[in-house]
């Protein structure tokens, strides 16, 4: 087997910066779910709009943020869903923080978010819109109206207005997200994405171990506490009462379900997101970080690999869209999958027979919303991930005779994100009516 380190690249110095640009623009830190935080954050942008606080608050969302808000718990509340998360951002918030927007809340603030609430003083409703990511919000008194509405990405306004009056928006307020952004992204594939993780200077990466260093704070959280489900933390105590084995895939799993756990339930510690989500984040970090401890890789290798998982899943969300009815967990833990192999050695042909694997394993399992039972998603995501890289270290790979796959990984991935996005359209319809007639 050729080692990967052994291998010579040659990349463009502009283009490497593109990516590692990229890589830190869509791994940022967040407390809560981000779909709920995206609302009380377009929430906190309005009330400060309106300068005093409000007597009514309506919100006007997409259908794929009603459905990833309707059951994930908010921090510090002991509640879920969006009637809260907006009347945190509006008397709480500061949207400054973009996703760590409720990071400063105090004790009387969250009491008056949930007298506002108890009080019915706040209007949800699923906006008719082409956009996946819509928020708008707006906040009102007897004499004054403030709105905020997000669109794209989770932290990009798009437009404010006041008294039904458009505003001009601060460039510094702006994420440069929407179509001029995408036009200047570096355009990826996983050879070249392969190439940066073994090109850039090691320096240049060092955040992602603060990264994977925030979601194991959180993971450590759920293994002590019952929080959700406790998926990751009766893991573990299985371990330990020898019904389940101490092995690589248990260990790991129990990691990134504990966070998940943890963050679903309103934990009040902030994560690192990939591509707009903390569930994807911890999946595309925490099992690297687990394989690459079990198996005593130097901490290069395992931030190198960080780096893999993150740009593999960033490169399958670009095409397939930030929210849509195919599980993130699914993306985050191929992404996990292609870092682990390289973790073990693998090179460029069994990266992506990996990726190969994943695709011809998990895709079709859908998203349901952002709710507790996620962290039952990112076990098999994470068991996956973990066996098929072993498949890939063996050469074992799926053939593009079977279903979807494709003998080019990059058609396979075309075709994963055209039928997560198109193809299951009005499955993503048929989720959001069955959750919202129970």
């Amino acid at each position: 087997m050729v080692k990967l380190e052994d291998e010579l690249f040659h990349m463009d110095k502009r283009y490497q910066c593109q990516i590692l640009e990229l890589l830190k623009s869509e791994v940022v830190p967040a407390m809560g779910c981000t779909e709920p935080i995206a609302v009380a954050l377009a929430a906190a942008k309005a009330k400060e709009l309106l300068g005093t606080e409000p007597t009514h608050i309506k919100v006007s969302v997409s259908r794929n943020i009603l459905k990833n808000a309707m059951g994930v718990g908010i921090p510090g509340t002991g509640m879920r869903g969006l009637p809260i998360a907006a009347a945190m951002g509006a008397f709480g918030g500061n949207s400054e923080k973009k996703l760590e927007v409720l990071a400063n809340v105090s004790k009387d603030q969250i009491e008056q978010a949930k007298e506002f609430v108890q009080g019915q003083n706040i209007t949800v409703e699923q906006k008719e819109t082409t956009e996946m990511l819509y928020i708008e919000c707006c906040c009102r008194n007897e004499d004054r109206s403030a709105c905020a509405i997000i669109q794209k990405e989770h932290t990009s306004f798009f437009e404010l207005q006041i008294n039904g009056e458009k505003i001009s928006i601060d460039t510094g307020e702006m994420d440069h997200s929407n179509e001029e952004e995408e036009s200047t992204s570096p355009a990826l594939t996983i050879k070249s994405i392969l190439e940066f993780t073994k090109a850039v200077d090691i320096e240049e990466l060092q955040f992602l171990k603060e990264a994977a260093n925030m979601n194991l704070a959180v993971s450590k959280e759920g293994l002590n506490h019952n929080y959700g489900l406790q998926v990751g933390k009766k893991i573990m105590e299985n371990v330990e009462r020898g019904i389940l084995s101490p092995g690589l895939i248990n260990y790991a799993q129990s990691k990134a379900c504990a966070a998940s756990d943890a963050r679903m339930a309103g934990c009040t510690l902030p994560v690192m997101t990939t591509t707009g989500s903390g569930n994807q984040g911890i999946t595309a970090m925490l099992p690297v970080v687990a394989v690459a401890e079990r198996l005593m890789k130097s901490e290069e290798k395992m931030v190198r690999a960080l780096a893999l998982s993150n740009l593999v899943t960033i490169h399958i969300k670009s095409k397939l869209g930030k929210l849509s009815a195919l599980c993130g967990a699914m993306v985050a833990g191929t992404g996990a999958s292609a870092g682990i192999t390289y973790l073990m050695g693998g090179n460029c042909k069994q990266i992506e027979a990996a990726i190969q694997n994943m695709a011809g394993g998990l895709t079709g399992m859908i998203c349901d919303g952002a709710k507790l039972g996620c962290s039952l998603k990112i076990s098999a995501a994470v068991n996956q991930a973990i066996q098929l890289a072993l498949l890939a270290i063996d050469n074992v790979c799926i053939g593009d005779t079977d279903g979807i796959i494709d003998h080019d990984v990059e058609k396979t991935i075309a075709n994963v994100a055209e039928i997560g996005s198109q193809g299951m359209e009005e499955t993503d319809k048929m989720i959001l009516q069955k959750m919202i007639c129970k």
